[in-house]
């Protein structure tokens, strides 16, 4: 039997649906997915199985125009996983067609190596009606010479096997990356953070989200087959403090309760969820708190 194996970067705007593309493609959530843009902020690995090919999907960071240093080191991480995929899916957001963002991407895809493959997914093809998308179709075509266009809807499913089955195809011969019940190469740490700041994201409002940051401190496996976990949120301001743990702390209690019952969901265990805020005033600017991210602190360099 010939296996095939390879990486597939998902590129796009924030919010153009990668995550949840990713998450359905794995069929297991492995990246964080909220309504507020630029909440992907390492490149998140998740591995699906089509028959004798592995694909590991690398969903990115939106590619956006970045102000501050975690913007900087974001947007070299999207463009940095593009570079060094085997196949390269951009997503477009079919009620919002060709925005300057995306004109922007398609200028960076000319940067790309050279036989660097591209594929063309528009998302959200629900929202849009058929002379619409044809016209975006076209458009997009016409600015750059795509593999293939797909039209999808990642949210409900609609086009995603035809992307699949085409992506499998078009992968290089060779073995597997990872074992085959491995679904993610991120380390458990690294998820279970992710998944509080999805929560975090979900009920705090604003710019608070991309203001506050949250570690794994300790994992401990217990006797009795559960784990206790230790998470630290960082925030800038004392103000910010408050905000996070609520009147009586009653909005830390509800994400705990809710990043505790994903993760054991996950998990398909019980899970011992402690949760702890920091005031950090300067983590936006420490190569540590970067490290535990996935991201490279000196690509926030100006």
């Amino acid at each position: 039997m010939t296996t095939k194996a390879g990486f597939i970067a998902l590129i796009g705007e924030p919010n153009a649906g990668k995550s949840t593309l990713t998450n359905r493609m794995v069929g297991a959530k492995v990246s964080i997915v909220t309504h507020k843009v630029q909440t992907t902020r390492a490149r998140i690995r998740g591995v699906a199985i089509e028959g004798d090919s592995q694909m590991v999907f690398v969903d990115t960071p939106g590619l956006f125009r970045p102000r501050r240093r975690l913007d900087r080191a974001m947007v070299a991480a999207a463009w940095g996983g593009a570079a060094d995929a085997d196949i390269v899916v951009l997503l477009v957001e079919a009620h919002r067609g060709m925005t300057d963002g995306v004109a922007r991407i398609l200028e960076g895809l000319a940067e790309l190596p050279r036989g660097r493959r591209v594929a063309l997914a528009i998302n959200k093809i629900d929202r849009v009606e058929a002379p619409a998308l044809l016209a975006l179709t076209e458009a997009l075509n016409e600015r750059y010479a795509f593999e293939r266009t797909f039209l999808i809807s990642a949210e409900k499913g609609h086009g995603v096997e035809d992307l699949r089955r085409w992506l499998a195809e078009e992968l290089p011969e060779g073995p597997w990356l990872y074992p085959e019940d491995q679904i993610a190469d991120l380390p458990l740490r690294m998820i279970a953070a992710e998944m509080t700041r999805e929560k975090l994201t979900l009920r705090l409002h604003q710019e608070l989200p991309y203001q506050l940051t949250v570690e794994t401190e300790s994992w401990q496996e217990r006797k009795d087959g559960s784990a206790r976990v230790d998470q630290m949120i960082y925030v800038v301001r004392d103000g910010h403090k408050g905000i996070v743990l609520g009147h009586k702390g009653e909005t830390i209690k509800a994400i705990s309760k809710a990043a505790r019952e994903e993760l054991e969901e996950f998990l398909g265990r019980k899970v011992h969820l402690f949760l702890q805020v920091k005031v950090r005033e300067s983590w936006l600017e420490e190569a540590e708190r970067y490290s535990e991210m996935g991201l490279d602190f000196r690509d926030g360099n100006a």
